[in-house]
């Protein structure tokens, strides 16, 4: 039976505020009259292979963020992995650091319960947020937009053979994201990796939501790691991601660009640049990640 999600999947209907992206980042106030403390059911449909997607944690944490602090929007948030998460029941645990007229400063650690009961921490965030609306107009930039083909020229997971090549991992997150990847980076899926660690590719989600500042968070983190095309396999674990958020991105696809310049003692880094369909950067990240040599 189709469910909703399925259906605003085909019909390209969901809205911000009114999409499973929404819902599965919602966060609620275990007291209702008091910030600070937020349950949520974290959903099996953001994983690869069986742990939560980061880029999804971090939208998570975010709204818990938001609804502490006095400003809405994140600018800049950092967070520290420590231990995987996984589908199921969380606590988010806020504080505020400092508020002030433009900016506002929290951090959030989410936490699971171990088998034997113990309570764990899964990630700690740092964060400030602003009101990006209230920003100047007033850009002076050397950046420019990814060179990627046109959307139709691109690939993503419904464009492969069945008998052929797959991302390694769970489907579920690929199933909920509408990627289509410069075919100059799709060598690793053709078994003939370019050796450059670089991944490019239009971004949205698979049931037309638009992206806002809470989805970019998850953006930076979704695309196939740039280890495949540095003729690496198997799962690339964020130990630290920081993402500055620049602008409300315009309605449309996004275009995704992700670099890493050096992988040194079993890490490397990746640094991502989301650019909107007005030609604007609308955010920056940078994460550390293990990458598994053998």
């Amino acid at each position: 039976m189709a469910d909703a999600a399925s259906t605003q999947a085909r019909t390209g209907t969901a809205v911000i505020g009114d999409s499973e992206f929404d819902r599965d980042t919602a966060v609620t106030r275990r007291d209702p009259a008091v910030p600070g403390v937020y349950d949520i059911d974290l959903s099996a449909g953001w994983t690869i292979i069986n742990a939560v997607n980061g880029g999804y944690l971090l939208a998570v944490l975010g709204r818990a963020l938001a609804d502490t602090l006095p400003h809405a929007d994140p600018f800049t948030i950092s967070a520290h992995y420590l231990t995987a998460s996984a589908p199921g029941p969380a606590v988010i645990r806020t504080d505020v650091v400092r508020t002030g007229r433009t900016l506002s400063t929290g951090q959030a650690s989410l936490f699971q319960f171990a088998e034997d009961g113990t309570e764990v921490e899964r990630i700690r965030v740092l964060a400030s947020y602003g009101d990006l609306d209230a920003l100047p107009d007033d850009v002076r930039t050397s950046a420019k937009p990814p060179a990627i083909p046109p959307i139709e020229q691109c690939f993503g997971a419904a464009d492969a053979p069945a008998d052929g090549p797959r991302i390694p991992g769970s489907s579920a997150i690929t199933d909920r994201l509408d990627v289509k990847l410069d075919p100059a980076t799709l060598g690793w899926a053709l078994g003939a990796p370019s050796g450059k660690g670089e991944m490019r590719a239009w971004f949205g989600l698979a049931d037309g939501r638009d992206a806002d500042p809470f989805s970019l968070l998850l953006t930076v983190d979704a695309l196939p790691p740039t280890a495949f095309e540095m003729g690496l396999k198997g799962w690339v674990p964020t130990v630290e991601l920081t993402v500055h958020v620049r602008s409300r991105p315009a309605p449309g696809p996004l275009r995704v660009s992700i670099t890493t310049r050096n992988l040194a003692g079993g890490f490397l880094e990746e640094d991502a640049e989301i650019w909107d369909s007005q030609d604007r950067l609308v955010a920056q990240s940078r994460q550390l990640a293990r990458a598994r040599l053998s």
